[in-house]
């Protein structure tokens, strides 16, 4: 399996990611996607990308981290490595009080403008989109950057229908993590059950969101992204084995990833 969304540069992992990536295929975890939050944190996700085969990353600016330290040639630079796979994340997020969303805005349209830029470049990727509870406000101006609705994941969908139906509408695809396991996410399911197969990835988000039936275990691992396949696979009425065929080739799609076990830079 492939864990598309994971955070190894935070503290709960970064000086122990040999164990973390040995826990992970241990469970059948063959490759993750390790995402940064401003350039300095792409930086430390590169170096641990290139240290570990297992392993690929993005190079993005979190909404939460808008007014981090960030360097878009820093940024820039890192997306020239052939283990970034992805811009991002980056998007809004309403949930949070700080920083005010006129600042996460205005990093959001800075942040699309250099990925415009770069796509023209020659450095075209997909882009990981972190949403929470901006849907309204975030799908107009994903529409207005001009990039290819098709190469936009909304990573971490803890939304219900309506907000399902609007992202499918736009055209990108969507991932999902532990919150899909848990008994007081209902409406969750419900938009899962919206989502054709070919628009679906898993994540875990580590360290956070662990899944049923380790909610209890702290951090969240990559390890960990089994158990929400199988969550999934029992809501659309599918073979675990079968929907776990589908993520991966989603996931490896997507991002261009190799087959397991392969040498070779992302395409």
């Amino acid at each position: 399996m492939i864990d598309t969304h994971c955070h190894l540069t935070f503290p709960q992992f970064i000086d122990r990611v040999d164990e973390v990536m040995a826990s992970a295929a241990s469970a059948g975890v063959r490759q993750v996607i390790t995402i940064s939050t401003s350039s300095p944190d792409a930086a430390a996700c590169r170096r641990v990308a290139n240290a570990h085969p297992s392993v690929w990353f993005s190079a993005g600016l979190h909404p939460l981290h808008c007014d981090d330290p960030n360097d878009w040639s820093e940024m820039k630079a890192c997306g020239t490595d052939p283990r970034c796979v992805a811009w991002g994340e980056l998007g809004l997020d309403r949930f949070h009080q700080e920083p005010p969303l006129e600042r996460q805005r205005a990093a959001l349209d800075d942040h699309l403008a250099h990925i415009v830029e770069w796509t023209a470049e020659g450095l075209a990727k997909p882009v990981i989109i972190h949403c929470r509870d901006a849907f309204d406000d975030l799908i107009p101006v994903l529409h207005a950057s001009g990039l290819p609705p098709e190469r936009f994941v909304f990573h971490c969908f803890t939304a219900g229908p309506r907000e399902m139906q609007m992202l499918l509408e736009f055209g990108a695809s969507v991932s999902f993590t532990g919150v899909a396991t848990y008994r007081n996410a209902p409406a969750l399911r419900e938009a899962i059950a919206m989502v054709p197969l070919d628009r679906m990835m898993v994540e875990t988000d580590a360290p956070f969101l662990s899944p049923e039936p380790v909610r209890s275990v702290r951090p969240c691992e990559p390890a960990f992204v089994v158990h929400t396949a199988r969550a999934i696979a029992a809501l659309r009425g599918l073979g675990v084995a079968d929907l776990e065929a589908i993520l991966d080739r989603n996931a490896r799609s997507f991002f261009g990833l190799p087959a397991p076990g392969a040498t070779d830079a992302a395409s």
